[in-house]
């Protein structure tokens, strides 16, 4: 699925030298340092990095809505720094989160964007039929952007950078917060028009997965190119540092927390029923540490992966910080964690109008566990977990929570629950430390117990060093952290995490997994979705949802194995997702 680049084509995208520098709550930044990179013509090429790496500010300065302090780009045989506003009529540009006016509907979306872009009036019609024809948006023209699904507005941020024919196509972070249907459908639109038109495409992601499906990436660190080439490149270098553990006594938490602390170990993660390492040697991992502590242990060694090389890279584990000392989190009544059955839900039914968004769904979640709560965008996740947390009242059904039914005792049953939102819900003006204070007084601590949990919050998940400033200002990864530590400063059994991760990188998903592992051995139970579907192997169960309906549940495990071929035979999570919902919608798209 990738066409060749050109060889014979001037790059269409150079990078020579560039450094450019902000303030962060007054403090001096640089975002770049001395980048030289080049983007090839008739490629795709992807922009790699954890966060604050300067990936978004490489892309502004590519397109000329920022300029750099020193160094020169040119794009499409234009300097940036000369004509900014030329490269901005040459270049297609999707900024994250698409860039839509969400008051406006599809269609004056397109003529805003046509009209920006100088596409003649006569012009419009048959490309507009073109781009939404592409992107399957063709019925949906007189909704607004601001009622679209993730996915949908996706596919319109693409129509709307692409409405006037161009060579060249930026795109940053196009597919966060949407699910891997729509991710892979932006592939295949990508691709085509790679391959049809030989466009040059620069993108930036935080799916190191998507990273391999690029022909060369680009490795950004602290504002510094690592290295670039092509995924497989960074692959090979790691060929036998890799390996999956498993052991007999099928607790993959404690076996990874105990693998990561071993020597030599770049990386650990959760896979199936064991957990994959990355070593900084071709060599097994050594294992005699674990003792008696684990029993049964298999190795085998796996194939290497970008993510082994990306990871190798920015130099492993970033840093060893203790678990979370959940000991200072005086968590509910002494009564409720006596329960074995945290969560119950039946027959759960949500409707607005004449839309259903949940369809009478069942399950249950025990103490202590990691469950997870999976499915497309519009599935009715979010839905399901505001009517879970007492924020949105059910149609229909019977919810309790930490023993508590949510129709007759809503306060208390939300006095049990940390609740993370989409996009985190800080208070963008505020500091750290305000905003930090503002959750704690919200969950009615007051004195010398809400100085003393901001004082935890703050060592814990490495805020200190940014207390004072605008949590509107941070990193993508530091927002998480600080959302993360907001709902967990009255000590709640249970936590509900609404698609946390999304876009942040890989270092600061493992950060984050690290600490929810250590909840759920705390035996906090944590309900989350996601649609990082590699995240969903750390879940005990879990269930999939389409369209406000269960489709399926149970394991990792079970989850994959129902969908193992001869040509597949070790499915991911994301092949088992995206073929159950193509099971699921084919009857009913063929009706």
């Amino acid at each position: 699925m990738s066409a060749t680049p050109g060889k014979n084509h001037a790059p269409a995208c150079s990078i020579q030298g560039v450094s450019r520098a902000f303030k962060l709550a007054g403090k001096p930044v640089q975002a770049l340092d001395q980048v030289s990179a080049q983007v090839a013509h008739g490629a795709v090429t992807g922009l790699v990095g954890p966060d604050a790496a300067g990936k978004t500010t490489l892309m502004r300065l590519a397109v000329g809505l920022l300029l750099p302090d020193e160094g020169s780009i040119s794009v499409l045989g234009v300097e940036v720094g000369q004509d900014p506003q030329r490269v901005q009529a040459l270049v297609g540009y999707m900024p994250q989160r698409f860039g839509l006016y969400e008051d406006l509907t599809v269609k004056e979306n397109l003529d805003l964007y046509a009209d920006l872009r100088d596409l003649a009036p006569e012009d419009r019609p048959p490309r507009y039929a073109e781009l939404l024809g592409m992107t399957g948006m063709e019925p949906f023209q007189d909704r607004l952007a601001g009622a679209l699904s993730g996915g949908m507005k996706q596919k319109l941020g693409l129509a709307c950078a692409l409405v006037k024919p161009t060579e060249m196509l930026i795109l940053d972070e196009p597919t966060v917060g949407v699910d891997p249907v729509s991710r892979r459908e932006l592939w295949e639109i990508v691709y085509r028009l790679v391959e049809s038109e030989g466009l040059s495409v620069l993108l930036s992601t935080s799916y190191l997965d998507e990273a391999e499906r690029c022909q060369e990436v680009v490795l950004l660190h602290q504002g510094k190119v690592l290295g670039q080439g092509a995924p497989g490149e960074f692959s090979r270098r790691m060929r036998g540092k890799s390996f999956l553990v498993k052991s007999g006594q099928n607790n993959r938490r404690r076996l990874q927390s105990l693998l990561a602390r071993g020597p030599g170990v770049v990386d650990s993660v959760i896979q199936g029923d064991g957990v994959r390492l990355v070593m900084d040697k071709a060599a097994p991992p050594d294992l005699s540490g674990l003792g008696d502590a684990m029993t049964g242990l298999q190795v085998r060694e796996e194939e290497p992966r970008f993510e082994d090389g990306f990871l190798a890279l920015m130099g492993g584990r970033r840093h060893e910080s203790q678990e979370p000392e959940l000991q200072l989190i005086q968590r509910g009544a002494e009564a409720s964690k006596a329960r074995d059955t945290v969560i119950e839900v039946e027959e759960l039914t949500k409707r607005f109008g004449e839309f259903v968004a949940v369809d009478r769904i069942s399950f249950q979640v025990k103490r202590g566990e990691v469950f997870g709560l999976l499915g497309a965008n519009g599935a009715g996740k979010s839905t399901t977990f505001r009517m879970l947390c007492g924020l949105l009242p059910p149609s229909q059904g019977r919810l309790r929570v930490a023993g508590w039914d949510l129709r007759r005792a809503p306060a208390r049953a939300r006095a049990s629950i940390g609740y993370m939102a989409q996009r985190f819900s800080l208070y963008g003006q505020l500091s750290v430390r305000d905003n930090l204070s503002f959750f704690a007084s919200a969950y009615g601590l007051g004195g010398e117990r809400r100085r003393r949990m901001i004082a935890w919050a703050l060592d814990e998940f490495g805020l200190a060093e940014v207390a004072e400033a605008p949590s509107a200002e941070l990193p993508l990864g530091f927002k998480q952290r600080l959302a993360m530590a907001a709902a967990l400063m009255h000590g709640p059994e249970i936590l509900f995490l609404d698609e946390p991760t999304s876009g942040v990188d890989p270092l600061a998903r493992r950060d984050f997994w690290r600490r929810i592992n250590a909840l759920a051995e705390q035996k906090v139970t944590v309900l989350i979705t996601t649609h990082h579907l590699e995240e969903a192997e750390y879940c005990d169960r879990m269930v999939v949802m389409d369209r406000g309906q269960i489709l399926a549940r149970g394991t990792p495990h079970e989850m994959k194995s129902r969908w193992v071929t001869p040509e597949n035979p070790n499915p991911s999570m994301e092949d088992a997702f995206i073929a159950l919902l193509e099971e699921h919608r084919a009857p009913k798209e063929a009706a």
